[in-house]
Formats: C-alpha cells, sequence, structure tokens
C-alpha cells in the first residue's frame, strides 16, 4: 500500500513538471502567429484631411489581407482559411510547431517505467506505516503442522481429505515429507492409483494417516507390486481388502513380498491357498516383524504342547494368534486345560476361545460352575462349547446357556 502511494505522487509530480514545460511552449507559439499576422499589416502614416478617405479604404485593404480571422463567407460563397493568409515564415514556424516531438511526455513514461522497486530499509511516514498489512510470518521451526497449514495448499488438502495431521506428525520425518510434496505434481497421482486399486473415497484419509510415506513412492514401483499380487491369483477385491487393512503392504518390494507368502507357506506347512486365505484374512501378517511369530510358533510348540498339525489347524482358524502376546497365551491356555480340563484336540477344534479375555472366561465358567452346568465333554449330556462359552452375549448366555436370569449372573460377580 505504501509502495502504490509514493509512486502515484511521483506520476503526479512528473505529470505536472510536463504540463508546465508544455504550456510556455504552446503560448509562445500562439505569441509568435499573433505577431505574424499583426505584422503582416503595417500602419502607413498618417494622411492629411483632404486624404481621411483613400486611407481608411486602404487601410482596410490591409487588414482583410492580413487578418488572421477567416472572415464569414465570400461574395462567391467560398470559405477562406487562415493559414493561406499567413506569410511564409510564420507557416514554417507553425508546421515546426506541429511536428516536434512531446518530449516531455516520452519522457514521463520513461520515468514510469524507471521507478526503481521500495527498498526494506527506506524509511516512511507513520501514515504509511498503519496503512501496511503484514502477513503472518511461516514459521523457521515448529513442533506441530498446525502451523504451517494456512502457508500449504498440500496441507489444506489433505486436511479437507481428512488425514489427522496430528497423528502424522507423530511418525518420523512423515511431517517433513508432506511440506515437500506438492499436490498437484506428487500427491494426486498417488490418490488416483488407490482409488483404482480399490481404497474408498472415505477411507483415503484414514489411509493416508496411518502410512503418508506411500506418498513419496515411485507410481511404477507400487503398479509392479500390484501386479504380483495378481500374479499370485489375488483378486480385486481381495488385494483391496488387504490394502485397506495394511497401509504399509505396498511399501514392501516385489522380492520382500514374496519371501513372506514363502516363509507362512514353509513354516506352517499350508498349502498355496491356504497361505493366501491366510494372508487376506490378516494381511497385517506380510507387513510385520517375523520374531513375535516364530516366538509364538515355538510357545505353541514346545510349552503349550500342541502337535505341528494342530498348530495349522489353529493358526489357519485364527491367524490372530500368531501376533498375540505370549503371556496371554499361556495364562489363557493355564486355565482352559488346566483348571477347565479342556484337552489339546477341544482347544484345536475351537481355538478362537484364545481370542476371548481371560475375566469373561473365569467369570462365565464359575457362574457355570455354582450352578452346576460346567460340561464340556461333548460325550455328556448338558454339553457346552467353548464357542457358546465365550461368544454369546450376556443375555443369551445367561438364558440359554446357565438356564438363569441376568440379575443373578450380575449378583454372582459381586460375590466374586
Amino acid at each position: 500500500m505504501a509502495l502504490w502511494a509514493r509512486q502515484v505522487s511521483r506520476w503526479c509530480c512528473l505529470l505536472q513538471t510536463a504540463l508546465a514545460a508544455e504550456f510556455p511552449r504552446r503560448l509562445s507559439a500562439r505569441s509568435s502567429t499573433t505577431r505574424g499576422c499583426r505584422g503582416f499589416a503595417p500602419l502607413a502614416p498618417l494622411p492629411s484631411g483632404n486624404d481621411v478617405l483613400p486611407w481608411r479604404l486602404q487601410a482596410y485593404r490591409h487588414v482583410s489581407v492580413g487578418s488572421c480571422s477567416p472572415p464569414g463567407s465570400a461574395k462567391d460563397g467560398s470559405l477562406s482559411s487562415h493559414e493561406s493568409n499567413l506569410p511564409s515564415p510564420v507557416k514554417q514556424e507553425q508546421a515546426k510547431a506541429e511536428t516536434l516531438p512531446d518530449l516531455n511526455a516520452k519522457i514521463l513514461y520513461e520515468d514510469w517505467d524507471d521507478i526503481p522497486p521500495s527498498s526494506a530499509l527506506e524509511e516512511i511516514s507513520e501514515e504509511e506505516a498503519v496503512q501496511i498489512i503484514a502477513e503472518p510470518l511461516l514459521p523457521l521451526q515448529s513442533s506441530t503442522l498446525r502451523d504451517y497449514v494456512d502457508h500449504s495448499e498440500t496441507l489444506a488438502k489433505l486436511v479437507h481429505l481428512g488425514v489427522d495431521l496430528s497423528q502424522v506428525e507423530k511418525r518420523q520425518k512423515a511431517g517433513q515429507l508432506l511440506l515437500n510434496l506438492d499436490f498437484e505434481k506428487d500427491i494426486r497421482k498417488i490418490l488416483l492409483f488407490l482409488k483404482d486399486v480399490g481404497v474408498e473415497d472415505n477411507q483415503l484419509g484414514p489411509f493416508l494417516t496411518k502410512n503418508p510415506y506411500i506418498l513419496a513412492e515411485d507410481l511404477e514401483a507400487l503398479e509392479t507390486r500390484v501386479a504380483y499380487l495378481k500374479s499370485k491369483k489375488f483378486g480385486a477385491a481381495e488385494i483391496a481388502q488387504m490394502v485397506s487393512r495394511a497401509p504399509y503392504l505396498l511399501l514392501f518390494s516385489v522380492e520382500r513380498l514374496d519371501n513372506r507368502l514363502g516363509f507362512f507357506k514353509n513354516e506352517l506347512g499350508l498349502s498355496v491357498k491356504k497361505t493366501k486365505d491366510l494372508v487376506i484374512r490378516l494381511p497385517r501378517l506380510l507387513t510385520g516383524k517375523l520374531e513375535p511369530v516364530k516366538e509364538n510358533l515355538q510357545v505353541c510348540q514346545i510349552e503349550l504342547g500342541f502337535q505341528r498339525n494342530e498348530i495349522q489347524q489353529i493358526v489357519f482358524k485364527t491367524p490372530k494368534i500368531l501376533t498375540a502376546s505370549k503371556k496371554r497365551l499361556r495364562q489363557t491356555f493355564d486355565y482352559l486345560h488346566n483348571i477347565m480340563g479342556i484337552p489339546h484336540h477341544m482347544l484345536t477344534r475351537f481355538p478362537q476361545v484364545f481370542n476371548s479375555k481371560l475375566l469373561r472366561i473365569k467369570e462365565r465358567h464359575m457362574f457355570l460352575t455354582f450352578l452346576g452346568r460346567a460340561q464340556y465333554d461333548p460325550a455328556q449330556p448338558s454339553y457346552i462349547s467353548l464357542d457358546q462359552l465365550v461368544s454369546l452375549p450376556d443375555e443369551v448366555f445367561c438364558t440359554e446357556i446357565a438356564k438363569a436370569s441376568i440379575q443373578d449372573f450380575k449378583k454372582f460377580l459381586k460375590t466374586l
């Protein structure tokens, strides 16, 4: 605002200077023309009394011929121009005045182009300082991406997509990565690729919140990994499900994906089809660490005493057991096998019991024991399966399994 005011003031001064120089020149030209017209008809000496009439006629003739004002009309009806009545010196001077270039205007335009930019160190008045509207500065360093949203079109559009920047900035170097990316050049093509893979529009924000690093991946490499999964007979819907549930899946190279599939096939002794079904239901097996998986397999075989074929059945039915806490596995097995008396083959038949909370298993078993209905042997009457024990809601469990009311169950829990 201050720079524009100074430029307008300077232009006004230059315009006034040009007009001041132009006005005397035009006035001088008019004066010289007038002098030429007047000098063309010199006054004759005053005549004597007898010659007054002839002198007046002669003077009238001189004035008519040398007048600069055009007559209204001649006797023959033709108009006469004042230029034709001017002497040649006056005509030449007028022609020069008309053909002279307007140097002042030219200088004025040049001055407008040559106005130097305002310096940051230039002193300005208080009035000009008040008119200056300063935009907020971009922070040189910040611990949160929130400070950059107003300055970054990329961050603003990601927020509009549903990306949670407060979660993204917790990931290592993810914030700096987003600030260095251009939405139109770098991000748009990745979003279109994810939509082609099968990620829903309302899942793009949560997906990028969990895995912002995919925005820096090469598009051709991503397409190659999807093509590899298709070559392994994974369908389009299955790939979409795997990518949505395991956002880091496409960060793995083809060689790494192939090694992971080979590990589960060989380690568990599964067929190709069962291996594929296993990773479809729990795709994070392909992206997580392998050490916890190896440790859980050893716990099942060595500490819990399951056979290899039993482990295959347990893992295929309940893949989460491969990533479960080892302590939780030990405690759940100990209560089921040693307290409730459930044999290995029954646990192999209902492995989903390992995914239930141990407290829930204890409360229901103790309530059934109190009622005299804790029977888990399928060969005995009033048999209760492990699936019914842990999967049914409290109301259904009480009325159909325990044959009691929900109030009785709650009163029993208060006694524990």
